[in-house]
């Protein structure tokens, strides 16, 4: 098996661990990492910052098994934690702490998932149509292809990948599978190609790669764990602790966005000439928007293309009822 380091180059790693590592210069400090993924993130942050240690979360068994074996060398200042990464409270007992000083989520599917045909990630190669994150879970996108009702087809289609021609492959999916289930990854791009018309597609991309994001994003129920999570970072960490995020489509970033957001503003009715602490912000922007991946990087690392880095710092304690999850 290939190790890790080789298998995965991580997103924005020095920029993110620069994030990082003000919350993570004494004794004790802890790093939450809730999309270990093949480990490199965690790796840097660990080399980086000699006195922190790193909980990994990751919801592939396979993921925590080469990413544990990259990070031996490190003793107990990992720890793995097999999990959806909205479990941030768990990972941080896991640790026997009480708070992070950081969370930090590299959001999306990874190159393991990516690269290995059989899981069915992508449209690229001929394969099962999985798409499991965690090969645990019940339903792969075959089975949601094989029993979703053409409304919820297309829904998952339009919302999950902005497809424009939702519609029109949902009523395909539903003729076909009269006729036989879709099951493999080169069927349905077959399928996918015959309802978009050719002056529609984009030259140079797969045109059933929107279908394949919205499937991936269904299986996993990624947006509805990200809305668990993001709550979940911000309670985790102390004063002076940090919440760094990479998403990489629209849909997520906008989640992150409405979060941080919450957290950066005043809930004070304008004009009020003193703000009471319990409206005042518990957040600090540590990034102007949204970042992206320098040109470099990106013609480096075509995955860091999409890329949106988010980060904030904890300045207040608050409520848990103020970290709402984001509409």
């Amino acid at each position: 098996m290939t190790d890790a380091a080789s298998r995965h180059q991580p997103v924005m790693l020095d920029r993110c661990v620069d994030l990082l590592a003000p919350a993570l210069d004494h004794d004790g400090a802890l790093v939450v990492d809730g999309t270990l993924g093949m480990g490199g993130h965690t790796e840097a942050i660990l080399e980086r910052c000699p006195r922190a240690r790193v909980v990994g979360i990751d919801r592939d068994p396979q993921a925590i098994a080469l990413a544990s074996a990259r990070l031996e060398r490190f003793g107990d200042r990992f720890i793995a934690h097999h999990a959806e990464y909205d479990d941030i409270a768990g990972a941080v007992a896991a640790a026997g702490a009480s708070r992070a000083d950081g969370v930090l989520l590299d959001l999306g599917v990874s190159s393991l998932q990516i690269d290995e045909a059989e899981r069915g990630f992508s449209y690229a190669q001929d394969a099962p149509l999985d798409m499991r994150m965690n090969p645990e879970d019940p339903v792969t996108a075959a089975d949601l292809l094989r029993d979703a009702d053409q409304r919820e087809l297309a829904r998952i289609l339009k919302v999950y990948g902005e497809e424009r021609y939702a519609a029109r492959i949902a009523e395909s999916i539903v003729k076909r599978r009269d006729e036989a289930p879709l099951t493999r990854s080169a069927d349905l791009v077959d399928l996918v190609r015959a309802c978009i018309p050719a002056a529609s597609r984009t030259p140079g991309s797969n045109p059933a790669k929107r279908t394949f994001q919205a499937l991936r994003i269904a299986v996993n129920r990624e947006l509805e764990v990200l809305e668990d999570a993001l709550p979940a970072a911000i309670e985790a960490v102390g004063i002076g602790g940090r919440v760094v995020i990479e998403s990489y489509h629209s849909l997520e970033d906008k989640l992150v966005k409405a979060a941080f957001a919450a957290g950066t503003e005043s809930t004070a009715p304008p004009g009020l000439p003193i703000v009471p602490e319990e409206h005042q912000p518990y957040l600090r922007a540590l990034t102007r928007g949204a970042e992206k991946a320098s040109a470099a990087e990106a013609e480096a690392n075509p995955r860091s293309k999409p890329v949106r880095l988010r980060a904030v710092e904890r300045i207040r304690l608050t409520p848990p009822s103020r970290l709402r999850r984001p509409a």
